[in-house]
Parts: C-alpha cells; sequence; structure tokens
C-alpha cells in the first residue's frame, strides 16, 4: 500500500502551490504583475506539473555542436544504429517483463519478482524513504543528459534550439529542450533519426560511464581508503539482532564468520548465504568440559522436531549435541553457557576435527531450530559477536562498505554515498534508456519509429497515408505493451 503520510504531504503541498498560483491570476492587483513574473522567469503552473524553460544554455549547446564535426558526426550515427537496436530490444524486454509479471501474479515465489529487469518504482513503498534523494538528483541527472544528447543533436542538423527546461511532475523530476519545430520538419529523415536517438544513446553512455566510474572506484579512492582488509560496518538497525552493548557498532571491521573470511560485502553475503544453506556449525571444546556440572538436562522436543535442553527463558545459554564417547551413534544434549563454550575455539564439522588438538577434544553443535543458525561474528580486536536467528536477519541488521578510511578522519559515508549514487544511475539512465525506445505515443520511440518508417519504407510504401497507418498501428501495439506493464507493475508494487 501507498503510505498515508506521504500522500497527504505530495497532495497538500500541490494543493498549497494551486490555490496561490489561483488566487494571484484571480487577483485584480497582481494578476498581470503575477503573469508578467511568470513569462519572464520561463515558469509554467499547472495541476501537479510545475516546469521552467531558459535560453541560458543554448550557448553551451552550441559549443558542444562545434567540437570537432567528424567526431561528432560518427558519435551521432553511432547513437542513430543504437537507437534502433534500442527499440527492438526494449519491446523484447518489456514482453518478457510482462510475461514474468504474470507470472508472478499466479504464484507467491518471491524470486520471479527479484529476477526483472524492470520494475514500478514507488517512493515509499519499494524506495526506501532513506534513498529517496539519490533517487531524484540520479533521475534528474539522467534526464539532463538525455536533453543534452537531442539539444546537441539538433543544433549539428541545423535545427534551432528554443530553449532547456525542467519540470516536476508530481513528485518526478524530468528535463526537457524545445526545438523548432519548422527547422525540423525540414531536414531528411535521417538527420530527424539522429535527432530522436540522441536521448536514449546518451543515457546508454552514461549507464556506462557510472558502471565504469563503479568499477574504478578502489583505484580512484586508493589514496585515502582501503580495500580487501575486511567489511566496514557504516550503520546498525536500532533494535535489531546486531544491535546491542555486545554487538556491532559504526566503525567495526568483520573479518570473518565462522570459519569463513571476509574481506569485504561481497564475501559477507556469500558467507552468510552459505551458512545459512550449510549444517550449523560445530565447535571444539576438551572433553572435561562436558560436565554435569554444565546443566546436563533432559532433552525434549520442539514442534519442528528439534531438540532442546534448555530454558526458554535463558538469555546465556544453549542447548548443544554432541557424540557419547561410548557410542557414536547416539547424542548427548547438554546446556552450557554460550559464549564460554565458543569463545577461542575453533569450527568443526565432526570430533575428527578436533582430535588434533593438544587436549582431547569434541565436537559440539548448537541445537537449534530448523533454518535457525548460530554464528560468530568476528570483529577484532572486539569479542566476537554471536547471532542466534535467521541468517538473512543478520545481513539486513547492518550496512556494511568494502571501503576502510586510511585516516580517521576521512568519513566513512563517502565510499557509500558514491557507491549509491552510481547504482542509481546505472539503473535510471538504462530505465529511461529501454523506456524512450519504446515506440509509443508522447516519447521519443514514437518520432524515432516514424523517423525510420520515412527513411526506409518510402520506396517500399510509396503512400504516406498508409506510412503513417502503419506507424499508428506499431505505435498503438508498444503503447499498450508499456500501459500493461506499469499497470500490472503498478498493482504488484502497491496492492500486494
Amino acid at each position: 500500500m501507498i503510505p498515508v503520510p506521504l500522500l497527504v504531504c505530495v497532495m497538500a503541498a500541490w494543493c498549497v502551490v494551486y490555490l496561490a498560483d489561483t488566487l494571484l491570476k484571480s487577483s485584480p492587483t497582481h494578476r498581470i504583475n503575477y503573469e508578467s513574473w511568470l513569462a519572464s522567469r520561463g515558469v509554467a503552473l499547472a495541476p501537479f506539473h510545475i516546469r521552467w524553460q531558459t535560453t541560458v544554455f543554448n550557448r553551451l549547446f552550441g559549443y558542444c555542436a562545434r567540437i570537432n564535426p567528424r567526431v561528432l558526426h560518427l558519435w551521432f550515427n553511432g547513437g542513430l544504429v543504437f537507437g534502433i537496436g534500442a527499440m527492438l530490444g526494449s519491446v523484447a524486454l518489456l514482453v518478457k517483463t510482462l510475461q514474468q509479471t504474470l507470472a508472478q501474479m499466479t504464484t507467491d515465489n518471491p524470486r520471479i519478482g527479484g529476477q526483472q529487469a524492470l520494475q514500478v518504482v514507488v517512493p515509499g513503498v519499494n524506495l526506501p524513504s532513506s534513498q529517496l534523494a539519490y533517487f531524484f538528483i540520479a533521475l534528474l541527472l539522467s534526464g539532463v543528459i538525455h536533453e543534452l544528447g537531442h539539444a546537441v543533436a539538433a543544433l549539428r542538423e541545423q535545427v534551432r534550439v528554443n530553449g532547456f527546461g525542467v519540470f516536476v511532475f508530481v513528485l518526478y523530476p524530468g528535463a526537457f529542450v524545445d526545438l523548432f519545430t519548422t527547422h525540423l520538419n525540414l531536414v531528411s529523415p535521417t538527420q530527424q533519426l539522429r535527432i530522436f536517438c540522441a536521448g536514449v544513446w546518451h543515457n546508454f553512455i552514461l549507464c556506462v560511464a557510472a558502471l565504469a566510474f563503479l568499477f574504478l572506484l578502489p583505484v580512484f579512492l586508493f589514496p585515502a581508503y582501503t580495500t580487501g582488509g575486511g567489511a566496514l560496518v557504516t550503520e546498525v538497525v536500532q533494535g535489531s539482532a546486531a544491535d546491542g552493548p555486545r554487538g556491532l557498532a559504526v566503525g567495526d571491521i568483520i573479518r570473518g564468520l565462522e570459519d569463513c573470511p571476509v574481506g569485504g560485502v561481497e564475501d559477507w553475503t556469500g558467507c552468510l548465504s552459505r551458512l545459512a544453506h550449510a549444517p550449523q556449525t560445530g565447535y571444539c571444546v576438551p572433553t572435561a568440559s562436558l560436565q554435569p556440572s554444565w546443566a546436563h538436562g533432559r532433552a525434549f522436543k520442539r514442534l519442528d522436531g528439534t531438540m532442546d535442553c534448555c530454558s526458554n527463558n535463558s538469555l546465556t545459554d544453549l542447548c548443544f549435541s554432541y557424540s557419547k564417547p561410548e557410542g557414536r551413534n547416539s547424542r548427548e544434549f547438554a546446556c552450557m553457557p554460550v559464549r564460554r563454550m565458543v569463545t577461542g575455539t575453533r569450527a568443526c564439522r565432526s570430533d575428527a576435527d578436533c582430535s588434533s588438538s593438544a587436549a582431547a577434544g569434541v565436537c559440539v553443535t548448537p541445537s537449534l531450530e530448523n533454518q535457525t543458525r548460530f554464528i560468530r561474528v568476528a570483529h577484532p580486536p572486539g569479542a566476537p559477536m554471536l547471532f542466534v536467528g535467521y541468517p538473512p536477519h543478520l545481513q539486513y541488521a547492518v550496512s556494511l562498505t568494502n571501503f576502510v578510511p586510511r585516516f580517521s578522519f576521512l568519513p566513512l559515508d563517502l565510499p557509500v554515498f558514491l557507491e549509491t549514487f552510481c547504482k542509481y544511475v546505472v539503473s535510471l539512465s538504462g530505465a529511461l534508456a529501454v523506456v524512450n525506445s519504446v515506440p509509443c505515443f508522447a516519447l521519443d520511440g514514437q518520432w524515432m519509429l516514424n523517423a525510420l518508417l520515412e527513411a526506409t519504407l518510402v520506396t517500399v510504401v510509396t503512400d504516406r497515408q498508409k506510412r503513417e497507418l502503419i506507424g499508428f498501428f506499431l505505435l498503438l501495439g508498444g503503447s499498450v505493451l508499456l500501459a500493461a506493464n506499469v499497470a500490472l507493475g503498478l498493482w504488484m508494487v502497491t496492492a500486494r
């Protein structure tokens, strides 16, 4: 469901803006001055829509259009080829996404939804409020680069740019360029195609550039940050399993989970996944430690069939199982102080792993419920954090980064900010390239398709009306496909 507070705030803000605009325009004393102020600054207001247009950047666009004409010609020809391929690819991707959405609607398997390349994003629903700044800034940057491509390509083809602007529709920011329509209609279909394809082409280039920056980030930050020495904790969720005096703290460096070394965030994720699917790890303890004074209790079965031997109220003891010395096929259960038993001991899978110890040892294994694991989180020089629960819960309890500052005055969050922002740029710029390539009414794909048909079918279908009819039905199909993806995707996000 869409969060009610967010919806109320958005509606209230737009109501205030629209009410103020209506009052000023209906005021006999302020109407002329207000409308003159809006016109002089290029501001236009409509319900749930505000935009600003200027000619300030026209000189910059003209300068970019004159840089090395030969290279720019090859550059925009590459964009033309990419745009045609993107049109076909976007349709195939939308068909696949629609199939996955329909399959997800008929099953409760969450993995199907996670495999989708395209997903509808609703702030406050599947976009955390803490990530809104990344989302909107990356979306605006992707839109500006998109329109920069259109403007430079248009000037290269002798099409005048009337202005550049930005807008906000409901919550979503964007950008646009205003091209002189008369000039645009006079150039050839191939020239039009270069102009219309330039937007998605530049979105693709921005996506690749952000990916390259993300990949080379350890190199760029090498003088100030190290990698490979562990996963640095940048945030601990309050009230989570990792919170508390013996839990993790911001600035801790996690170096291992049981016998699985952690050199970075990828290792942390891999180790948790391995521990979640592997049998519970055991621990080598001296045989002498297994004494009756350690509260050997009568074991009893839980509802899921696993064994327990400790009181439900115990916060420091845990039920362990081990093989009886006289009978390897039978198990004994003992309720023992967990931190004392596992501190400084090594992990094992069987008693044979403990036979190399100087003192005779036995492999004791925590007796836990199904899917529950006992995990030691090593973060020296502090004592290991002990976790009992479902391993994915531990993954969501902390935020980690691969980058460890070389100096204490360096911020912990800078690499996280750069990583997160680059990931949003990759996702949103790539999504804009895909969506705008779809042959759909009111998107770049409409003009790309029309120009492509004029450039390729003019000798095959000589009647212009027939070409327009072919284009209309192709656009109608693309529009229905995109609308179905958006409608079903929105329903899946908000209603389920």
